[in-house]
């Protein structure tokens, strides 16, 4: 009797493809973010964290910027696990994602409203993001030997840090300094992941 073996005719997803979704991330929530941001009427990035734009008639649109910005991380992580030696990378750049899509899901109050189990669920996510994002640009750090690529990475990490703990602080312009954080450190993982391909 002869056996005879389907050859899979479904094209796997190649390592390259992983890493466009990575490199695309970062770029997509920034545009996304920063054009409600400077568009929203009423909105102010200097009082207001970008995660209040989920509020409102116009909610849905950061609300998806988050879920598909957290999705495309996490089909990155599996490029960035195939182009790196070790797992660190994209087991945080994996966790930065799913954080991204808590965020998404769990809506943020607007300034000054009493906290709702939903903000609380936000909190969490963002800082799930936050902390992966800022672990996965000092860990991408050891794997540069240019000084000038190690010494980025840690400035990525760093704005995050300095921030996400400015913001955290309840200093004036906290909201201003955690957009900026996130934003270097998301476009720093986004760029790493664009190299890699």
């Amino acid at each position: 009797m002869t056996t005879i073996t389907a050859a899979r005719t479904k094209p796997r997803t190649t390592p390259r493809a992983r890493l466009a979704a990575a490199a695309v991330a970062g770029p997509l929530w920034t545009v996304v973010s920063l054009g409600q941001a400077f568009t929203r009427e009423g909105y102010d990035i200097t009082r207001e964290p970008l995660s209040v734009l989920s509020n409102g008639a116009l909610g849905w649109v950061q609300i998806l910027n988050f879920v598909v910005a957290g999705v495309l991380l996490l089909i990155g992580a599996a490029g960035f696990r195939a182009a790196l030696p070790g797992v660190w990378v994209a087991r945080l750049v994996a966790l930065a994602g799913a954080g991204m899509i808590g965020a998404g899901i769990f809506v943020m109050d607007p300034v000054g409203a009493p906290l709702s189990g939903s903000s609380y669920g936000h909190m969490l996510a963002g800082t799930t993001t936050f902390t992966a994002l800022i672990a996965a640009c000092y860990v991408l750090a050891r794997h540069y030997r240019s000084g000038r690529d190690t010494a980025a990475s840690l400035i990525a990490g760093t704005a995050l840090l300095v921030g996400d703990g400015w913001a955290m602080s309840g200093a004036p312009g906290g909201s201003l300094a955690l957009a900026v954080g996130a934003i270097t450190a998301l476009l720093w993982v986004s760029l790493a992941a664009a190299r890699l391909r």
